[in-house]
């Protein structure tokens, strides 16, 4: 048996800036469109639900931003996070491939989302804001904005999707235990949610009917912000601190990737992992990138490259991305985190570039991934991070079938402990048990 190894950062590395891609980019992105006009939005556009702060670094070029001492002080509670040789893994599949992965698990509610999270509650409390409400899919974000929240002393609420209110219940708990108030999306507190249960009382929701209840909540309450936990380039800004480690352990470990994965859903996990690494794939085409979604709900892979709404209800800015429309009902498949119509409008624009290549999954493959690292890494992911894991084995079979020892390196976004319901609950729609 190969030896565990892994790379922890010191604390005193934990990045001094968040890394803005749109620098380096050989291409301008398409503008944020008003909703109203369909003109180019003006950073006063979206005053109504974002601060100053925020709005700020939506709209910047500027490479570098600063991180606020505030917020790298609670991000040390965390990070760095490992970056881990997954040598039992690379045995079971007797690859020749190389497989590390980045531990985000270790965050205070067991995700990546926690580091956008700090950041947005950071520059609403600075602006004098005193509640920010949000969406959230399988619970990691909302979790992870009611634990900022307390932080920084903001109160939250958050619109979960139907379907995982009902099956994840820890997610409510914990959400509760940092003093967030959570409601099923559609929700009866909102115009646009009655309507929809109206026509469809058993509606499931989805990740669009929620950002609708969401910003109706927002603009409709005082001292109120809107809060955001993918998509969107100031959140996937504040993920790339994920990267900027990963490229510090590759260095320190002698280490040069041949492959990245991550999943993708709204894009910010993915974003924060690989954004750091484009200006090396702009030199480099050998570098793949890979963008792992599910084939039920198959964004990049099978949407439209297209201006579309962010939400279901019409209340956000277009947006310039890959989507399966607005009005898309994804089925209640298990990685409600990944349970959304569109993406990112950085990884939308890098997929159709050819930058990066997206891998949409099975449900079967994607659950039996997961049981395969729990067993062999002795970590159950989350199963959004289940579709990452999915999209490495295959690239690893390849290895072995085409004799290749490649270094695939992939982003462990969360772990499942809060999501075995959900495990077993798509298990038992799969036949696999009783």
């Amino acid at each position: 048996m190969k030896k565990r190894e892994q790379c922890i950062l010191s604390p005193e590395e934990i990045p001094y800036y968040w890394y803005n891609v749109k620098a380096d980019l050989p291409f301008t992105l398409d503008p944020i469109l008003h909703p109203g006009t369909n003109q180019p939005a003006k950073p006063e556009d979206l005053k109504p639900i974002f601060p100053d702060g925020l709005i700020e670094q939506e709209f910047t070029l500027q490479r570098e931003v600063p991180i606020p001492e505030a917020i790298r002080d609670e991000y040390a509670v965390y990070r760095p996070s490992p970056l881990v040789h997954a040598t039992r893994l690379e045995e079971y599949l007797d690859t020749p491939a190389k497989i590390y992965f980045k531990d985000e698990s270790v965050s205070p509610c067991g995700s990546h989302k926690v580091n956008t999270a700090l950041a947005q509650a950071y520059f609403n409390k600075r602006e004098g804001i005193e509640k920010l409400v949000t969406e959230t899919g399988a619970g990691q974000w909302g979790s992870a904005l009611a634990y900022a929240g307390k932080k920084f002393g903001l109160t939250v609420e958050v619109y979960m999707v139907r379907v995982s209110y009902l099956t994840k219940p820890a997610r409510q708990q914990m959400m509760h235990l940092f003093g967030a108030e959570v409601y099923p999306s559609p929700s009866e507190r909102t115009e646009h949610g009655r309507a929809v249960l109206e026509t469809d009382p058993n509606c499931n929701g989805s990740l669009g009917m929620a950002i609708t209840d969401a910003v109706e909540v927002t603009v409709k309450s005082k001292n109120a912000k809107y809060s955001l936990g993918s998509v969107l380039d100031h959140v996937l800004l504040h993920q790339t601190v994920i990267g900027q480690e990963v490229k510090k352990q590759l260095k320190k470990m002698n280490v040069k990737p041949d492959i990245l994965v991550a999943c993708v859903g709204g894009g910010s996990n993915f974003g924060g992992f690989v954004l750091p690494f484009i200006p090396d794939r702009l030199k480099d085409p050998h570098l793949e990138i890979i963008a792992s979604e599910p084939e039920a709900c198959p964004s990049l892979m099978k949407g439209e490259f297209r201006y579309d709404f962010g939400d279901t209800g019409h209340l956000t800015p277009l947006l310039k991305m890959c989507t399966l429309g607005s009005d898309f009902l994804p089925p209640p498949i298990h990685a409600g985190g990944l349970r959304y119509h569109g993406a990112s409008p950085i990884v939308s624009r890098l997929v159709a570039e050819k930058y990066v290549r997206p891998d949409d999954l099975a449900q079967d493959e994607i659950l039996q991934a997961a049981q395969i690292f729990s067993l062999t890494e002795g970590i159950i992911p989350a199963p959004e991070s289940a579709h990452a894991i999915a999209t490495v084995i295959k690239e690893a079979k390849k290895c072995k079938a085409n004799r290749e020892p490649k270094t695939i390196v992939f982003n462990l976004s969360g772990h499942g402990h809060l999501d075995l319901a959900s495990y077993d609950f798509i298990a038992k729609i799969n036949g696999n048990s009783k």
